[in-house]
């Protein structure tokens, strides 16, 4: 498969708009084109034993969940690790792709993964994603009334001069009176023109609002995941349930503040990776997430909740099986995928 055709693929099946600002997705490294893609390789973290192993199996291109490049690159050389994934990455014609935060935003991503561990629940994303685009045209809506059929056409023959805007109309009753109600959808840019012929002429309308339009949230989408267990279920129970997905045995625990292994668990707040950001201030009985600081810790666990940490890569790693099986299908099996054998988190409890 082509290189380019395989990347819209992978943005269809998760877009990379999904990821969060700071992050840095999609294609970090590109061989010269053009570039066919036979084998992808997955791994959670690309590190030079990973990169080892991505070479042996002739990989054309691989999917490091996180991106080897994050911070700029101000040099190529031989003299750290990161720089010379680069080098043998283009000196072997193999591409490094990292979709990251968009596929723990995704509906069918890591964090919705994560929660599969929990037992039967209902869960929602605890920072919904919102959608790429306004519902309508234009950031803001500008609605005024007009009582007058002579300056309701000298408004709407000036605001039609007016670029990025789109311009509705319904009749309305106040006050026993026919009035025009004017609703105008424009851009910020738009807006400033619209206000200065308004203040201009006042005489033409009254009863103005104005308003800030909001992008829809989309559904199961964005970070974290709040998650409402069908049957409570004691803390010992879930740290086993925990431990049996994620394939460890064993996890950290803090207990909250009169808590004890036998304390009921109903809502678990979750977030595969670093929780910290994501989970402060939610309310919940339990955080599951990978690594959070030693304060934010202590203040869950002052309020009652009980936190498991899992070290940071162990929450997201076992995603790499169901995506395996879900890319397959998505590209409709025409490239072959594989996984990583040597991928793991450099944290062992010993």
């Amino acid at each position: 498969m082509d290189l380019k055709v395989l990347l819209s693929s992978l943005n269809d099946f998760a877009s990379l708009s999904l990821a969060e600002s700071w992050d840095n997705v999609g294609l970090l490294v590109e061989p010269s084109p053009p570039h066919t893609v036979n084998t992808l390789f997955l791994t959670n973290d690309l590190t030079e034993e990973v990169m080892e192993e991505a070479l042996q199996k002739k990989s054309d291109l691989i999917l490091s969940y996180h991106p080897p490049i994050f911070r700029p690159l101000t040099h190529i050389t031989w003299k750290t690790w990161k720089e010379r994934l680069v080098i043998q990455a283009l000196e072997n014609r193999v591409g490094i792709y990292s979709p990251h935060t968009a596929y723990d935003a995704a509906p069918q991503g890591v964090n919705s993964w994560l929660a599969k561990g929990l037992g039967v629940c209902t869960s929602r994303p605890i920072h919904p994603s919102k959608a790429a685009n306004y519902p309508t045209g234009g950031t803001h809506r500008v609605e005024f009334s007009v009582n007058s059929t002579q300056h309701l056409d000298k408004v709407i023959s000036a605001v039609k001069e007016i670029a990025n805007i789109s311009i509705t109309s319904f009749s309305t009753r106040t006050d026993d009176e026919e009035q025009t109600r004017i609703s105008l959808n424009c851009s910020q840019e738009a807006l400033l023109q619209v206000m200065a012929f308004l203040s201009q002429n006042r005489q033409f309308y009254q009863k103005t609002e104005i308003l800030l339009l909001e992008k829809p949230p989309l559904p199961q989408t964005g970070m974290g995941r709040l998650c409402t267990l069908d049957e409570p279920a004691s803390l010992a129970t879930m740290i086993e349930r925990i431990k049996r997905h994620l394939k460890l045995a064993h996890v950290r625990l803090a207990l909250g503040v009169g808590r004890t292994l036998e304390s009921p668990v109903r809502v678990v707040a979750l977030c595969a990776g670093s929780g910290s950001t994501v989970l402060q201030g939610v309310e919940a009985d339990l955080y599951l997430t990978g690594e959070m600081s030693h304060h934010d810790v202590l203040d869950a666990a002052s309020q009652g909740i009980n936190v498991i940490l899992c070290e940071h890569s162990n929450t997201e790693r076992g995603f790499l099986s169901d995506l395996r099986d879900m890319l397959g299908a998505h590209l409709e099996n025409k490239i072959n995928i594989i996984l990583s054998e040597r991928d793991r988190d450099p944290l062992h409890v010993i």
